[in-house]
């Protein structure tokens, strides 16, 4: 009987749980992602652009430590040219050396660098930022929950705290935020970047673009591995079709001589 109870106590305990856990689920916005599905590509468009929103906005705090300007014209990301790209990496100051004299020096940057980091260590980058770090953007999306939709609505979920709420110096409100509090200010608003192709920078485009962006620079291959997955399944297919044909021939002489 003993035994019977904690295994009830143990199942109410668990689908208990459970409906916390889906009370407190939160559920993003949302919007059509060219990438998502089998067929899934990048918006060319959106990805520069994205590009765009992050040399503007999120680089001054935020790193790309897995990314060089290279990436930027290879086949499946941005697609910027190859002299865009040269362009692009030429209009950053990298450190370089030692020279001849045992000296470290800088130079415009070259398509082999890696993207310029906007601090020189964790330490440099916490006394910057009030003692948070700001991280990596590399893989970002991959490393929080609710990926591209989580990012997506982050950057739009900015508003005031609701009443009884208290926020401590240099922490703000955001509802899509675990806990709702966080120290990233809201960087956005309408046209802070002014889109070379004409697109209006309004905040829920760029939140769009950069997150297309960042999905980017978590999965370079993404399209190649759609590709590869699409090719896959033909051959499966091919593959069933035979199978089956070949069989059922097989199974036919053999109940011919039976």
């Amino acid at each position: 009987m003993k035994n019977f109870f904690r295994i009830l106590s143990l199942i109410l305990i668990i689908f208990g749980t459970s409906s916390l856990n889906a009370a407190d689920k939160i559920e993003y916005l949302k919007t059509d992602w060219s990438f998502k599905g089998l067929f899934g590509k990048f918006d060319r468009g959106a990805l520069q652009r994205g590009y765009q929103v992050y040399t503007e906005v999120c680089s001054s705090c935020h790193s790309m430590k897995y990314l060089s300007y290279r990436n930027l014209a290879e086949k499946g990301g941005p697609e910027f040219t190859v002299a865009q790209a040269k362009a692009i990496a030429a209009s950053f100051e990298v450190t370089d050396g030692p020279n001849a004299d045992g000296d470290m020096f800088t130079r415009p940057g070259k398509l082999s660098d890696k993207f310029v980091m906007p601090y020189e260590n964790v330490k440099a980058a916490q006394a910057a930022n009030g003692g948070a770090y700001p991280p990596d953007m590399s893989v970002l999306v991959k490393a929080r929950g609710g990926g591209v939709d989580y990012i997506y609505s982050l950057l739009q979920g900015y508003e005031d705290p609701p009443v009884g709420i208290v926020l401590d110096e240099g922490v703000y409100y955001n509802k899509y935020m675990y806990g709702n509090k966080i120290k990233m200010s809201n960087q956005l608003s309408n046209g802070l970047v002014e889109y070379s192709d004409g697109t209006k920078a309004t905040v829920e485009q760029m939140s769009k673009d950069v997150t297309t962006f960042l999905m980017w620079t978590a999965e370079p291959h993404l399209e190649t591995r759609h590709k590869m997955g699409f090719k896959a399944i033909v051959y499966l297919i091919i593959l069933t079709i035979l199978v089956y044909f070949s069989m059922k021939k097989i199974w036919s002489r053999v109940e011919t001589e039976i």
